[in-house]
């Protein structure tokens, strides 16, 4: 077989190595809600640094597969759906069971559904663009955007303030003081690095990675990253569970 027909093991690693470091951080900050251990609070504040290296590998090769994918967007309108069902649960169901300040109105999973969507529109585009070039341009896009949610952009440059009066822009990244969301990830400056991802996808698609990628190192890693969606959506409920039943037995012996 030649290097475009065969599975990229490492981008599922790679994705499987984010997807458990994710659950790794998150572990600390419900040890803190569930148990009111406040020195989950402490470790997970202090994780928090190494946050933007596993975001920028899972959507960095997100976008990668979405240059192998038969249907990105048929793809993207299911991640959505489970976005959606994320929604429904943390800001409707997890409330009225007393735990509060979960809600997730658009996170990464919104993120990426939409992004999916959008590079599978853009991909007959995206195929006609140098792959140097478009990387190039979403790294510029990307840092010139990132402090969008702040109000500016890159070099100083201020934003209209009536853009933030409201919360309805909130997945382009405009928000007042008002909005929280446990996990946000707006479409700017993200979607450029999601776009980033596509670029680099263009070599994936034609078998062009280096050779070593190509061959499995970490039959656990793959598993993980081959089922992210289902670690996501179950990473949370899980360790609650856990610890919920570690609260109770801890009230027993109390």
């Amino acid at each position: 077989m030649n290097n475009k027909s065969k599975r990229i093991y490492f981008l599922d690693e790679l994705r499987g190595f984010a997807v458990i470091c994710m659950i790794f951080h998150h572990f600390f900050l419900d040890l803190g809600d569930v148990l009111s251990v406040s020195a989950g609070y402490e470790i997970f504040d202090a994780l928090c640094v190494f946050q933007p290296v596993f975001w920028a590998i899972f959507i960095i090769v997100s976008g990668i597969c979405s240059q192998l994918s038969r249907n990105s967007i048929k793809r993207g309108g299911i991640v959505f759906a489970c976005a959606m069902a994320v929604t429904t649960v943390t800001a409707l169901i997890m409330p009225s069971m007393g735990f509060y300040e979960c809600e997730i109105y658009f996170g990464v999973l919104h993120f990426l559904g939409i992004s999916m969507i959008i590079s599978g529109l853009l991909k007959p585009l995206i195929a006609k663009i140098n792959p140097y070039a478009g990387m190039a341009v979403c790294a510029f896009l990307f840092f010139f955007t990132y402090n969008i949610s702040n109000g500016s952009l890159a070099f100083g440059i201020e934003l209209p303030q009536i853009l933030y009066k409201t919360n309805y822009l909130m997945p382009l990244g405009f928000h007042n003081s008002a909005f929280h969301s446990a996990d946000y990830f707006p479409l700017f400056p993200w979607l450029f690095m999601y776009i980033f991802g596509s670029f680099a996808g263009k070599f994936a698609a034609k078998g062009a990675f280096p050779d070593f990628m190509y061959k499995k190192h970490s039959k656990p890693l793959c598993f993980v990253g081959k089922n992210a969606l289902w670690f996501y959506l179950g990473h949370q409920v899980v360790i609650y569970a856990i610890l919920y039943i570690v609260s109770l037995i801890l009230l027993v012996f109390a």
